[in-house]
């Protein structure tokens, strides 16, 4: 399966537009990173909800390709989002996936947004992937990481 390094060559070669890096990756898993800075603000100095968006779409898209390999065209279908407390404005927001389930066509998961440094969660989101049919015969289904 792909390293955080083989990964990370992927969405700078693909997704040259994201800011997110890629932390860690494996056991049904990942954790991204976004710096925040001007750009990511909006009115009231709080990271805007887009950017927040963005990183827990990555932090999926990262632990699914950690699963099932590099299938580019693995996307979301469903993106739900619970904004808990305002993000701060002088620290990265970090992004915790722990995926629920990997089928043969449909993989789910969840995400914890955090600024970084700060144990209470900034939003929790649950999303849904489609695995694309060519990857589906090399994909072992699973239904997630061990209890």
């Amino acid at each position: 399966m792909p390293t955080a390094a083989d990964i990370t060559a992927f969405l700078a070669k693909e997704f040259p537009q994201t800011k997110c890096t890629v932390e860690s990756v494996g056991d049904c898993a990942a954790t991204v990173r976004h710096e925040v800075g001007v750009a990511e603000l909006r009115p009231g100095g709080t990271v805007s909800g887009p950017v927040l968006m963005e990183v827990a779409d990555v932090a999926l898209y990262v632990a699914i390709l950690g699963e099932i390999g590099i299938v580019p065209l693995t996307v979301t279908t469903n993106l739900n989002i619970n904004f808990l407390r305002m993000p701060s404005s002088k620290a990265a927001i970090v992004g915790v996936c722990k995926l629920l389930k990997i089928g043969r066509s449909l993989a789910v998961g969840e995400v914890s947004l955090y600024s970084e440094g700060s144990d209470a969660p900034v939003a929790h989101v649950v999303g849904t992937y489609s695995i694309p049919p060519s990857a589906r015969a090399s994909a072992a289904p699973s239904t997630g990481p061990a209890s």
